[in-house]
C-alpha cells in the first residue's frame, strides 16, 4: 500500500506514535520488534511483514522520528536495529572542544548517515513511503511546534505552494526533529522563500506525540477526518524507558540556579509526556499501559470522560529506574548507565531492558479486533 491507499482504506485505522529519548531508541525497537512478531503470527503472514503493513499512520518526535520513517520507507524492525548499533558511536559524534560551549555532539556523520539510509532526494511527499508519516519539530525561529505529516490533503502539502512541505527532504526533517539542544547543533531549513531554524522535536509538549497524531488523523481541520471508536480505530504508543527525578534528600538549598537549569527542562519534558499519556488514556479504551500514579492507577478498563471511547489504546514504556529495572529481573543494570539519551556505551543494556520490557508488555490479546 501506498500513503494514498491507507487513507482510503476502510476502518479500523491503526495508528503508531513513537517517543523521543535519544539512543534509548533501541528500547522502543525491541518493543516494535516484539509488535512484528506478534502481527506476523497473528495476521498469518510471512518473513517479508513488516509494520508499514499494518499501520497506516506512523508519528514520530527525535529518535522516534528517525524510527518512524524508518519504518514507513518499509524498513523491518531488525533493519532499524542494526541501523542504530552501527551508528551509534556516529550518531553521537564529539565536537572539538571549543564547540562543546554549544553542544556536545558534531552532526555531519549522522546527517550523512540519513542521507544514506532515506535517500538523498528523498522528500516528505515521496510515494516510496508506504504510510501516513507524522514527525514533530521544535520551529525556534517561530517559537512553537512544528508537526509536520505527508497527508496530502494538509493546508501546508499543496504542491502547488512555493513552500508546501511535501517538498522538503525527508533526511532534513528527520534531522531536525532529533536536534536535541545541547547535543547537536539546530538545523537551518529553506521551507520556500522562508529559512527556519529547527530544534528536537522532543523539546516540546509532543515529545510523546500519541494524542497529537489522534488529533491529526480526526480533526476537520487537519482534512482526513477518520472515524472514532474505539472499534474503528487502534493507536499504539511506545515510550524510550523514563523515569521521575525523585530525590528524597532534596534540601530547599538545592533548588540553585544551576540545579534548575539542569533539571526543569528535563521535568517538564517528563510531566508533559505523562500527561499525554493521561488523556490517551481517558479519552480512549486502554488496554495496556504500566501505573500513572497510585490515585488513579493505570486506568485499564476505566470509564475515562469520553463515551462512546474515541479509539482502542495501548501504552508500552519502561520504567528505568533501580526499582523499575528490579521488576524487570535486571538488577546487574545500572539505572545511570541507561538513563541518559546519549548512553552509547550500554546499547546492549539498552536492548536487554526493552526485550524483557516487551516479554511482560506485549500481548496478543493487546490486538484482539484489529488483526
Amino acid at each position: 500500500m501506498s500513503a494514498h491507499d491507507r487513507i482510503a482504506r476502510n476502518p479500523p485505522k491503526r495508528l503508531l506514535s513513537l517517543d523521543g529519548g535519544g539512543i534509548r531508541g533501541l528500547i522502543t525497537i525491541e518493543m516494535l520488534a516484539a509488535i512484528e512478531r506478534l502481527l506476523q503470527t497473528a495476521l498469518g503472514r510471512s518473513d517479508d511483514f513488516v509494520l508499514a503493513d499494518y499501520f497506516d499512520y506512523i508519528a514520530g518526535a527525535s529518535t522516534g522520528a528517525v524510527i518512524a520513517a524508518s519504518l514507513s520507507l518499509g524498513m523491518r524492525v531488525n533493519q532499524v536495529r542494526e541501523f542504530y548499533i552501527s551508528s551509534g558511536a556516529e550518531m553521537f559524534d564529539k565536537a572539538v572542544w571549543l564547540r562543546r560551549f554549544n553542544y556536545k555532539y558534531e552532526d555531519e556523520r549522522l546527517a550523512r548517515k540519513l542521507r544514506s539510509v532515506f535517500g538523498e532526494d528523498t522528500t516528505l511527499g515521496d510515494e516510496r513511503l508506504r504510510t501516513l508519516l507524522l514527525l514533530v519539530l521544535r520551529n525556534a525561529t517561530t517559537d512553537a511546534p512544528w508537526p509536520v505529516s505527508n497527508n496530502p490533503f494538509a493546508k501546508y502539502n499543496d504542491l502547488r505552494r512555493g513552500d508546501s512541505n511535501l517538498k522538503l527532504p525527508l533526511w532534513q526533517l528527520v534531522r531536525a526533529s532529533a536536534a536535541a539542544p545541547v547535543f547537536f547543533p539546530p538545523e537551518v531549513v529553506q521551507v520556500g522563500r522562508n529559512s527556519f531554524v529547527f530544534q528536537d522535536g522532543g523539546m516540546t509538549i509532543y515529545n510523546n506525540p500519541a494524542l497529537q497524531l489522534f488529533l491529526m488523523a480526526t480533526l476537520e481541520e487537519h482534512r482526513l477526518v477518520w472515524p472514532t471508536g474505539e472499534d474503528k480505530m487502534l493507536l499504539v504508543s511506545v515510550g524510550t524507558g523514563g523515569t521521575a527525578e525523585a530525590n528524597a534528600n532534596l534540601a530547599p538549598g538545592d533548588l540553585n540556579v544551576l540545579y534548575n537549569a539542569t533539571a526543569i527542562p528535563s521535568a517538564l519534558l517528563y510531566s508533559a509526556s505523562v500527561q499525554q499519556d493521561v488523556l490517551c488514556r481517558v479519552l480512549g479504551r486502554c488496554r495496556s499501559g504500566d501505573q500513572l500514579d497510585r490515585e488513579i492507577g493505570d486506568l485499564i478498563g476505566s470509564n475515562g470522560l469520553a463515551q462512546p471511547k474515541l479509539f482502542t489504546y495501548l501504552r508500552y514504556n519502561v520504567d528505568l529506574s533501580s526499582q523499575g529495572l528490579a521488576g524487570l529481573d535486571l538488577t546487574h543494570i545500572a539505572p545511570e548507565h541507561v538513563q541518559p539519551p546519549d548512553s552509547i556505551d550500554y546499547m546492549e543494556d539498552l536492548q536487554l531492558v526493552g526485550h524483557a520490557a516487551a516479554r511482560t508488555q506485549v500481548k496478543p490479546a493487546h490486538f484482539n479486533d484489529f488483526v
